[in-house]
């Protein structure tokens, strides 16, 4: 199935507790999947906007919506740090794993912040380190998933996200099974240095993270 393609982090749909007539924004929609579970909760009267800046990913999701007729959701190509998205119109931002693979993650705040409505909510899985990493596990992490390469500590995370105005930050770790970082690291122990890095400090040191936060009703 799908769901067996990516080591993917999290499942931000059921974090964003979405409503029907919401209007939900996707950062770094790929192939479209999140959106069309979070298009049958919002239903008719809400809306789903895909964010992806990969040309071939927005025309596969695209085909994607038309092949099922899902018609409230609509796929848009462009960048996370420069949004096509107007300010003050979305009700929920999800986002599944991407947000770490941005090099400018505090843009991505701002343009997120920018976007949602007063009280609106950002709901993201993503991936956070539990301190700094030592240089050897980053390296040789990065062949596993360029994810983990991009992944900054977690206070780091909130620091950025409360900088450009978000409250109530909250990060939830979820680690990851022992079986996931197995998979990952036999699947690339031929690329990546494995003499360099015990499999208890990767167990320990890179996890999944729940990141709610929610922009203030009055600015």
């Amino acid at each position: 199935g799908e769901s067996a393609v990516s080591y993917g982090c999290g499942d931000p749909i059921t974090l964003a507790s979405l409503q029907p007539g919401q209007i939900v924004l996707d950062l770094g929609s790929g192939a479209g999947l999140d959106c069309f579970f979070a298009a049958k909760k919002v239903g008719a009267t809400g809306r789903v906007i895909g964010v992806d800046m990969t040309p071939e990913m927005v025309a596969r999701a695209r085909s994607s919506a038309e092949r099922m007729g899902v018609t409230n959701v609509e796929f848009r190509q462009g960048y996370l740090e420069d949004l096509p998205v107007d300010a003050n119109t979305v009700d929920v931002i999800i986002s599944n794993c991407v947000i770490n693979l941005s090099p400018d993650k505090s843009k991505v705040f701002a343009e997120a912040f920018r976007v949602l409505k007063p009280g609106g909510k950002l709901a993201v899985s993503d991936i956070v380190t539990d301190g700094p990493l030592p240089e050897s596990i980053k390296q040789s992490l990065s062949a596993w998933a360029g994810c983990v390469a991009g992944a900054v500590e977690a206070k780091e995370y909130i620091g950025m996200m409360e900088a450009v105005g978000f409250t109530d930050v909250s990060v939830n770790p979820v680690f990851f099974d022992k079986e996931t970082v197995d998979a990952a690291l036999d699947d690339f122990g031929d690329v990546i240095e494995l003499k360099t890095i015990s499999r208890e400090e990767v167990y320990k040191a890179v996890y999944s993270a729940k990141i709610t936060a929610y922009k203030p009703d009055s600015m």
